[in-house]
């Protein structure tokens, strides 16, 4: 995590993911998790970010959190797949569901692709990318099936978490 979900941050991670205009704040908000991620001392084989449904996409344009993992990606040297993870189910936004209600929302919302190849996750240390962590249910839904396939471990770094 970079930082708390607060200002100054609040405001440009909402830029970044509902103007599409604000696409150009990857580049700065990747920035940040790489330095987080140094400052970790985490040892990942790869970046896997939280896929989007295609609904989803199609309203917004752009993945944020894949923009994110390609900054992070470019800059730590580290493979990228968008491929294995995805989402087989449309959820509702998070954003105003109690804690409970967010867990639920997602679960089992991540699969790993059909057509992906699940070896490429066996014993691999995995990355997890997105913008905002506020229960931990979305990473918790997306490292299941990582688990599942065989990965060592599953980190999720995100810019911000809600307090």
């Amino acid at each position: 995590m970079v930082s708390a979900y607060q200002e100054p941050l609040r405001s440009c991670i909402h830029a970044f993911k509902y103007y599409s205009g604000n696409k150009r704040l990857a580049r700065p908000l990747g920035t940040l998790l790489v330095q987080a991620y140094k400052q970790t001392g985490l040892a990942a084989d790869m970046i896997i970010p939280v896929p989007l449904h295609t609904q989803r996409l199609r309203q917004r344009g752009y993945n944020q959190a894949q923009l994110l993992a390609e900054v992070c990606s470019a800059e730590l040297g580290l493979p990228l797949d968008i491929s294995l993870l995805t989402r087989v189910r449309a959820t509702a936004a998070q954003v105003d569901l109690s804690m409970h209600k967010r867990w639920k929302n997602v679960a089992g919302a991540f699969l790993l692709h059909p057509k992906s190849n699940p070896r490429a996750l066996y014993k691999r240390n995995i990355l997890l990318i997105d913008d905002v962590c506020t229960t931990g249910a979305t990473l918790e839904a997306c490292a299941t099936p990582l688990f599942a396939a065989g990965a060592n471990t599953v980190w999720g770094l995100v810019l911000a978490r809600r307090l």
